[in-house]
């Protein structure tokens, strides 16, 4: 062909992760293809965080019990605090929790998470940290990790998680840490790191980090959120404070996205463990990972597809 019909040809592969659709600038586009994450300040207001707040003391205070919510604990606080803040470190699956649902919803957030899913979107994965102050043992260091270690569902390209400090996060108080530009890299065997003190229960993380890829610690302000790929490596280090780090997020994903079978490939461990925990808490006997999912997926925008 002649130069001439070789420019005329549209280059849609230019862009993988993010979509067309006005909101993102050509440069924060590029940003995020390059690294894998893309910060925005001041996204959330202070009067939703405020409220989340609320909500979670409320579910420390066990003055709500959200339906399927996991509540992680420190027991060894339990005797000195009893019900508190103090004790509780992560409310997982809070999608049954109407107030704290409510982030997955706020126009604000979608409008960004619509430029990695497109315009059907599933809520699949909710969290809201309650990063304690660490003692020696670093109880509450999540490992480097990828997060599509734990999702049985693809492409990876249509997942996003939307990350909101709920106060501000810096190395004294453990922010997130990432290795930019390592979604580009296919997603690696996982497990319990071989550290010493007991790890928490599914905080996995790469078996073979490499210590020279460049990490970039993530300092933000309260409403600063971060939107990062399922594949991009990060973690989080102590709180060597004495206060808490408290972050909301959500892990959203293309209800056009399809579950896959996890047999036989780096993630099968992971879904003996949950299946376990899941036939423990509930008492059921076939289930599998996709059910887990499939029971957890919220519809928060558009049509529900595969998901």
């Amino acid at each position: 062909p002649t130069s001439a019909q070789v420019s005329a040809v549209p280059q849609p592969l230019r862009f993988r992760c993010t979509l067309d659709n006005n909101v993102l600038t050509t440069e924060q586009r590029q940003f995020y293809e390059d690294n894998g994450y893309l910060l925005i300040k001041k996204l959330v207001s202070d009067e939703d965080i405020e409220r989340f707040r609320k909500e979670f003391v409320r579910i420390c205070k066990k003055e709500v019990n959200p339906p399927g919510a996991m509540i992680m604990k420190d027991e060894t606080l339990r005797s000195q605090y009893g019900q508190s803040e103090r004790v509780v470190n992560k409310v997982q699956d809070f999608q049954e929790d109407k107030e704290l649902f409510r982030y997955c919803t706020l126009p604000e957030v979608l409008k960004y998470v619509e430029c990695f899913t497109g315009p059907n979107i599933m809520a699949m994965h909710t969290m809201l940290i309650n990063k304690l102050p660490d003692s020696d043992k670093q109880t509450f260091l999540h490992p480097m990790h990828q997060d599509l270690h734990y999702f049985p569902f693809r492409p990876a390209d249509r997942i996003v998680c939307s990350w909101t400090a709920m106060e501000r996060a810096d190395q004294d108080n453990g922010c997130l840490v990432v290795q930019p530009g390592t979604h580009k890299q296919p997603l690696k065997p996982h497990d319990y790191p071989k550290w010493e003190g007991q790890a928490n229960k599914l905080f996995h993380g790469l078996l073979d980090e490499d210590e020279k890829t460049p990490k970039v610690h993530l300092v933000m302000e309260k409403g600063d959120t971060v939107f990062f790929h399922p594949l991009l490596i990060h973690g989080s280090g102590v709180n060597k404070t004495s206060g808490f780090r408290k972050s909301i997020s959500c892990h959203f994903a293309s209800s056009e996205c399809y579950y896959i079978d996890v047999k036989n490939t780096t993630q099968e461990h992971l879904e003996k463990e949950l299946v376990e925990m899941v036939h423990k808490k509930y008492n059921t006997t076939s289930v599998e990972l996709r059910d887990i999912w499939n029971f957890r997926a919220r519809l928060v925008q558009g049509e529900r597809i595969n998901l």
